[in-house]
């Protein structure tokens, strides 16, 4: 339900992202999703005594580059931390992290709010960390076992303010912040591979008043859309609560989508409960301005601009230029089609329509090359192939292959465009209805488009549906 409307939600949202390397942040191991439990695992991520750990490079560029395309201003000197707390999926009894002085700080991602238009939260804090291991609680009857693969994982964390004011709004947030992160190609930003993990502080207060009220931590949200839910049950319980004469307690809960509640975890910790202090294994990150500079410029067009790029340039509506660049690949191919020569309206209709349900029904996704799309599109252009018919040869070139051109004829579908020929059938066609002609003359014109349809079904779908109106409207009125 709504929030009543004297009361008002205050969502921040705290977002753990996988860096796309193939090895751990701090050795060797492999960061690899679904290998058999604790095998991809060594003294360094166990937290073996004399192991010391080394800073992945990888990782650290990636980090950089999630941290400009966010806008964020990139600190020449961080500090690595150890983040101490004892939990059974955290063999060393710390995490390495940062805190005092992160990584990147001052950042802000503008979205689409359902509610107040565009929208733009703050993002206080990306810092690099490491993940800890995972508990599983439905291997084994009334046990819990411990996966120590994911130990060492690198990840950012990605801290907003308390920017958001529902439900919706944090989900609309994080929809745009895994496509900014996917572009950018720093993460592959998959939820059920646990590669993006949002953690939710959320309270409530009275409408009109500026302090905050006790937030509690959400954690254990695994899709976009248990987000908007577990939010949306929490603002809920706390209202009731507050509405019941109630306090919030600060506390960490756990959200249940079986269920659709939450249930308390612990009690919420503050920083000083974590004990932080720099870790001695490992030295400050110093990066040179030409580092940060080179990332920089590895950074690739990101979603906004691309969005208005191709509203100003190929003409196209909001909408439509939303739908091709959600997705880079799907904006990469759509540019590649109009520069073979399509036209770009018609290269939009035809990559948001045949080309993105092929994509959805087939795992290998872009099937037909960008240039053979450009090839029909012309087609249909010149009058070569009826739109249905270019269709069904769109279909045969992503399943075989094949030029388009060469499949069209194979499959006997190229327009005829003889006027000899198209006036045989229509000739046909007004010989065989005598009563809708009549019909027609005596002024019910729109029976033009049955006998329009009747030619094309006596041509087999071959006749210039351009040509074959021309002929029919001559012949009946002669």
């Amino acid at each position: 339900m709504a929030a009543p409307a004297s009361w008002e939600t205050v969502i921040g949202l705290e977002t753990h992202v996988q860096l796309r390397t193939a090895s751990k942040m701090f050795c060797g191991c492999s960061a690899a999703f679904g290998a058999p439990p604790n095998t991809n695992v060594c003294p360094v991520c166990l937290g073996l005594p004399g192991a010391l750990p080394m800073a992945n490079g990888l990782a650290l560029q990636l980090a950089v580059r999630a941290a400009l395309a966010l806008g964020c201003t990139v600190h020449s000197r961080s500090v690595f931390a150890r983040k101490n707390y004892f939990y059974p999926d955290l063999p060393k009894g710390y995490q390495i992290s940062q805190f005092e002085q992160p990584l990147a700080t001052e950042g802000s991602l503008s979205y689409l709010s359902p509610d107040r238009g565009i929208a733009t939260a703050t993002i206080q804090r990306l810092h690099v960390e490491e993940d800890a291991g995972k508990s599983l609680h439905d291997r084994f009857p009334k046990h819990t076992a411990i996966d120590l693969n994911r130990c060492g994982v690198p990840l950012v964390e990605i801290v907003t303010g308390p920017d958001f004011r529902s439900p919706q709004e944090a989900r609309a947030y994080l929809l745009t912040l895994k496509q900014v992160l996917e572009y950018a190609a720093v993460s592959d930003c998959d939820m059920e591979k646990g590669s993006l993990r949002v953690d939710a502080n959320v309270s409530v207060r009275r409408v009109g008043r500026p302090e905050l009220g006790t937030k509690t931590e959400v954690k254990n949200i695994n899709s976009f859309a248990y987000v908007e839910k577990a939010l949306t049950v929490e603002h809920d319980r706390q209202i009731a609560l507050l509405e019941g004469g109630g306090t919030v307690e600060q506390q960490t809960l756990l959200y249940d989508a079986k269920t659709n509640s939450v249930r308390p975890q612990r009690a919420k910790e503050a920083s000083h409960d974590y004990r932080y202090f720099p870790d001695p294994d490992l030295p400050p990150l110093v990066l040179r301005e030409e580092f940060i500079a080179e990332q920089q410029a590895l950074l690739p067009e990101l979603p906004a601009k691309k969005r208005e790029r191709f509203v100003e340039k190929y003409a196209l509506s909001v909408t439509d230029a939303a739908v091709l660049t959600a997705d880079r690949s799907v904006a990469d191919y759509y540019e590649a089609v109009v520069h073979a020569g399509a036209d770009a309206k018609a290269a939009a209709n035809w990559v948001m329509t045949e080309v993105l349900a092929d994509a959805k029904d087939h795992a290998d996704g872009l099937r037909v090359p960008a240039g053979a799309l450009a090839n029909l599109i012309g087609l249909v252009r010149g009058g070569t192939l009826s739109h249905q018919a270019a269709k069904r040869v769109f279909g045969e070139v992503a399943d075989h292959g094949g030029e388009p051109r060469n499949v069209a004829e194979a499959l006997g579908l190229i327009q005829v465009a003889d006027t000899g020929v198209v006036t045989g059938w229509v000739s046909e066609v007004l010989v065989s209805h005598p009563t809708e002609v009549a019909r027609y003359r005596s002024g019910e014109t729109k029976l033009l488009q049955f006998f329009l349809g009747q030619v094309m079904k006596l041509s087999r779908g071959k006749a210039d549906p351009k040509l074959a109106q021309r002929v029919l409207e001559e012949k009946l009125v002669a």
